[in-house]
């Protein structure tokens, strides 16, 4: 059994105090979803972890602040706190459902959108919608805070650019046209709590003309890092959405997935189910029957 001391900060700045002097071996505990569970197994990822910081009630940590054109969210808000948000209900609607899909209504309770992100699994349902807003995350450390993409913070799966002493503060996004349409579709082995096989987040947003002027493709739990494919939201720009022009799409991502993946055991299954699910994503963000 790992064995561990305990600490619970009073603010942000405590928090720091303790990255710094412990570094690698410390772990953050917000909703204790991931850590717990790498705990229980004996991890040995773990085996030389010191101290385990709780930061589930850092007031600094748990917001969500909007203004004219962008909305900030702090790591330390729980999924239930985001999904039933009417801010991000109205501006941000596939990261909700994203977040809706999220384990169970205890896991939605206690886990929070910094843990997810910090954990980078190319699995997570918050991922996709998040990527394709082109999120920006603000990192805290002892010598001050800086922004980085998620998309740049992710190095791989289960990696990212954090530093030990580091802690995710917030992710900010712009907010999105709501009278465009979002669609975040999801693949698991069963209907509830379940792990994605695979997911896709999609925003597609069109001129007066039908044309789209603004797309969005995220595939997720497909390739090491979660990412936009933007040579397949190149074949929609343009042009007015439909059911054949979708499938294409769906064929194009899938493509992407085997450069990005290679070709393994499971690509037999995942290549045509990763295009199916693209073009289902797009034909209910472009209203396409």
């Amino acid at each position: 059994m790992i064995r561990f001391d305990y600490k619970k900060p009073d603010s942000l700045d405590d928090c720091l105090e303790l990255l710094d002097l412990y570094q690698e071996k410390a772990r953050l505990f917000a909703g204790g979803t991931d850590l717990l569970v790498e705990f229980r197994a004996d991890d040995k990822k773990l085996s030389n972890v010191e101290l385990v910081i709780d930061i589930s009630k850092l007031p600094e940590l748990s917001f969500i602040e909007s203004d004219e054109d962008s909305i900030s969210i702090g790591a330390g808000t729980t999924f239930s706190e985001i999904l039933n948000n009417p801010v991000l209900l109205k501006f941000a609607p596939f990261f909700t459902e994203a977040c809706r899909t999220v384990g169970s209504p205890q896991i939605r309770n206690t886990g929070t959108i910094g843990g997810s992100i910090g954990t980078a699994s190319p699995a997570s349902d918050p991922g996709p919608p998040l990527v394709a807003m082109d999120s920006l995350l603000t990192l805290a450390s002892p010598n001050g805070k800086r922004d980085v993409l998620l998309c740049d913070f992710m190095e791989g799966a289960y990696r990212t650019i954090i530093k030990p002493d580091e802690l995710i503060v917030s992710v900010k996004f712009r907010k999105l046209n709501p009278d465009a349409g979002f669609s975040f579709v999801k693949l698991g082995r069963r209907k509830a709590l379940a792990i994605a096989r695979m997911n896709v987040a999609a925003y597609v947003e069109t001129a007066v003309d039908g044309t789209v002027k603004d797309v969005r493709i995220v595939p997720g739990s497909c390739m090491p890092i979660t990412m936009r494919i933007e040579e397949a939201e190149k074949m929609l720009l343009g042009e007015k959405p439909n059911y054949e022009l979708h499938a294409a799409i769906g064929k194009k991502v899938s493509e992407k997935m085997v450069e990005a993946s290679g070709r393994r055991w499971s690509t037999p299954y995942k290549e045509p189910v990763i295009a199916t699910l693209v073009k289902r994503a797009l034909n209910q963000a472009a209203g396409v029957e």
